[in-house]
């Protein structure tokens, strides 16, 4: 070889990200158990990267996941995929909240940051149903881009590049643990309900990986619909009010299925009519005024102020205001003290999300650090307004749904499970109602099914409705 010759050995050297940062651990697992169904599951947890690689091999992104699966090679064993929303949220909130194998308490019956962040085995896991994957967004957790500021954006913060890149990531695991033959599932919660329908259908017709169900947490299904864009659509108000309606119905101890059928009633019929009337109609408004009072336990001199419509912000600020309290967007009747009870105007957090986030991230660090042995230094995002605030969120559309109907469409044994809470503002159930009336039957009933549970968003807090919740997948996940 020449002297002055390049040494060959470059050419297959890794391509250098454009962030130099310090390489993150090797997959490390730990053998563990839980008691669920009154026995002992003996598992493995494992937490674990998936590189993500630009069109010309360039590693761009390291994906962390923490997955629990039951050792013995069983081809038949479903394997579930999860993902949380935001955008800007960590898989802590399924994992260590809905359907891991340990889980704290956070929501209606604990929800302090001081709370000591120790971990309890969950009755309610999925593991003996499932294994558990749990994935991390470029961004949250110690999932991590090797870009710069620029190029995260457009590779990761966004509605189209989230469901490419998160898709493949789904692929590599399946094929970098040889599971391609096992049933395959895709669960999402909040913006993550938004990414599991789009992602079950790229894995369709893209990653050539076919999914056999669907669950979505508290879904964000459909922007274009909860959104204040439109001066003329009744659609934001007639979402939100059921959602009032349960929880002043709760907080009488009045919540039942046969009271919330009256309120929905109401706002598909003589509530769209009175609201498009406007003043064509003289006792349009009155009668609005009237009947959402009623329901919303708010009073009627505030409600006529508003013509009506109550607004979100209005009804968990006028609900708990002579308690000097607020409720939460994610249930109205989680509630913190008020830090500025004399203000016009909010001023503060949700009580939900900035009280468990401590808790929350304090449990998974402690997990994957400590119990795993998984270390870093690097800082846990459970949840990361920056990635948030950079989201290029596009078009307010129905790509979900639209993705959900060629999915369903695309395969006749896929099957999907819709889950809310109550009393949930951020998500509301109801969106799913309209939704789910409008879609075809799809050749046989309940192939697309809606449950409703006691709670908010993250009802799954609540024992009784993590059953419910568990009861209903049982069924899902048995459905050939």
């Amino acid at each position: 070889m020449a002297a002055d010759a390049k040494p060959a050995a470059d050419a297959g050297a890794e391509k250098k990200p454009d962030l130099e940062l310090p390489p993150l651990p090797a997959d490390k697992t730990i053998k563990q158990s839980v008691r669920v169904g009154g026995r002992t599951l003996s598992y493995e947890a494992t937490v674990g990267t998936i590189p993500v690689r630009d069109a010309k091999g360039k590693k761009i992104a390291d994906v962390v996941y923490t997955a629990y699966t039951v050792p013995g090679n069983d081809p038949h064993r479903p394997v579930t995929f999860a993902f949380n929303g935001g955008p800007g949220a960590s898989s802590v909130y399924l994992n260590m909240g809905a359907i891991g194998p340990k889980r704290i308490q956070f929501g209606v019956d604990g929800d302090a940051p001081s709370d000591a962040a120790i971990t309890q085995d969950n009755a309610n896991t999925w593991l003996d149903m499932s294994d558990l994957v749990f994935i991390d967004p470029v961004g949250t957790g110690f999932s991590r881009s090797l870009e710069d500021e620029e190029h995260t954006k457009k590779d990761f913060y966004s509605t189209e590049a989230d469901i490419k890149y998160l898709s493949r990531v789904v692929y590599d695991w399946l094929v970098k643990h040889g599971r391609l033959r096992a049933p395959k599932y895709v669960m999402g919660e909040s913006y993550g309900g938004y990414r599991a329908p789009r992602i079950a259908y790229a894995l369709q017709t893209q990653m050539g990986v076919g999914v056999n169900g669907l669950v979505m947490v508290s879904p964000y299904l459909d922007p274009a619909a909860i959104g204040d864009g439109d001066a003329l659509s009744p659609l934001p108000w007639m979402i939100n009010l059921p959602s009032m309606t349960a929880g002043h119905l709760e907080s009488q101890g009045k919540l039942t299925p046969a009271a919330m059928a009256d309120v929905e009633t109401y706002v598909r019929t003589q509530f769209v009519t009175d609201f498009l009337a406007g003043r064509s109609d003289p006792g349009a408004i009155n009668r609005m005024v009237q009947k959402v009072s009623a329901y919303t336990g708010l009073d009627p001199a505030l409600v006529a102020k508003l013509d009506g419509r109550v607004d979100i912000g209005t009804f968990l600020r006028e609900t708990h205001r002579s308690e000097k309290k607020i409720g939460s967007v994610y249930d109205s009747n989680v509630t913190a003290f008020d830090p500025f009870p004399g203000s016009a105007e909010r001023q503060s957090g949700d009580p939900i999300l900035d009280a468990l986030l401590a808790p929350t991230t304090s449990a998974m660090v402690d997990f994957i650090t400590r119990e795993v042995g998984w270390k870093t230094d690097a800082h846990y995002e459970a949840l990361s307004y920056a990635v948030n605030k950079a989201w290029d969120r596009g078009d307010a559309d129905d790509k979900p749904v639209a993705d959900l109907r060629k999915a369903i469409a695309n395969d006749p044994n896929m099957k999907v499970l819709i889950v809310h809470g109550y009393n949930d503002l951020s998500c509301p159930f109801y969106t799913s109602r309209l939704i789910i009336d409008q879609l075809p039957s799809f050749g046989q009933a309940q192939r697309v099914k809606l449950s409703i549970y006691p709670g908010g968003h993250m009802f799954y807090s609540r024992s009784t409705s993590a059953a419910a919740f568990k009861a209903d997948a049982a069924t899902l996940f048995g459905a050939k």
